[in-house]
């Protein structure tokens, strides 16, 4: 199995031999990728799109691993986008504080670019004091993002609130902002309650399983994106999920396929493209915590 360095390696070496441009007039196409493309977040700070990011958690057990592949890159810290999330068992003030410095303990990283809430269990209460314990922790310096993982509508909404309250409480700003929420998306779970809520807000989607698990790859439509423009099913799905304004997380522990992951800006979906491959089915893949009422 490759290493989390061994990952970084491969897209050091695909970046630094490859330059990516679509080479399409902009009065063709509205948004130029590259894989140093990245998203302005809320927070003021940069993501990319499909670049040097680590997504780790602690439920992984993989961030002491991610950090030390960070260090061993060769790649100056800046350039390395690390993300790591507060677990489901540590919901509320307390436990997420806890869980926020045994990151930076397990980690050593000065700072941490992306936290968020793994999962909307633990309750009202549960969920809100993890966020007021990662708000604390932004304006001290030490995490620069702050987002949210697998929340329904109704968990957004009651966290907007509470964003809210803080804000009356501390003043303008001083009750966090999301930036960043987590979802699979696919065009089998295409949940758009969630992305038009995110939109409006100026809130980034990232999308985890952008390729279902390869579970889809026969289907009809897929393959006949994959004729039409001489790709890999991966390919095709990837890059519908870059072209509805996702950053896709695809996960391989191949180095071709993460070679093939990040060769996907020589082309692009057309409208007509994006339409059929789109579906109205709810499918997810793994687990669905946007459902729970806790």
């Amino acid at each position: 199995m490759l290493t989390a360095a061994s990952r970084l390696g491969i897209l050091k070496d695909h970046i630094a031999s490859r330059s990516y441009s679509l080479g399409i007039a902009a009065s063709s196409m509205a948004n130029s990728y590259s894989l140093d493309s990245k998203h302005r977040m809320l927070s003021g700070y940069d993501i990319p799109v499909l670049g040097y990011g680590v997504d780790s958690a602690r439920v992984y057990r993989n961030e002491g691993p991610c950090a030390e592949a960070i260090k061993n890159s060769g790649l100056p810290r800046s350039e390395i986008f690390f993300t790591t999330k507060i677990p489901p068992r540590s919901m509320g003030y307390e436990q997420a504080k806890a869980s926020i410095e045994s990151s930076f303990k397990q980690t050593g990283l000065d700072y941490i670019d992306l936290y968020l809430i793994h999962a909307p269990y633990g309750g009202k209460e549960g969920r809100t004091g993890a966020w007021r314990a990662l708000v604390e922790a932004q304006q001290a310096g030490k995490i620069r993002s702050l987002g949210v993982s697998n929340y329904g509508v109704h968990h957004l909404n009651e966290l907007e609130a509470f964003i809210k309250e803080l804000e009356d409480q501390n003043g303008e700003g001083k009750g966090g902002e999301i930036s960043i929420g987590q979802w699979e998306l696919h065009p089998w779970l295409t949940r758009p309650e969630i992305v038009k809520w995110c939109t409006e807000r100026g809130v980034i989607c990232e999308a985890y399983c952008p390729i279902v698990r390869g579970q889809r790859f026969d289907e009809s439509n897929v393959q006949q994106l994959v004729k039409k423009f001489g790709k890999t099913p991966a390919q095709i799905l990837l890059r519908w999920s870059l072209q509805q304004g996702f950053v896709p997380l695809p996960k391989s522990v191949t180095p071709s396929r993460i070679e093939e992951n990040a060769n996907i800006y020589d082309f692009e979906l057309g409208a007509e493209d994006m339409k059929a491959l789109s579906t109205d089915e709810y499918s997810p893949c793994a687990w669905d915590p946007t459902t729970s009422n806790d």
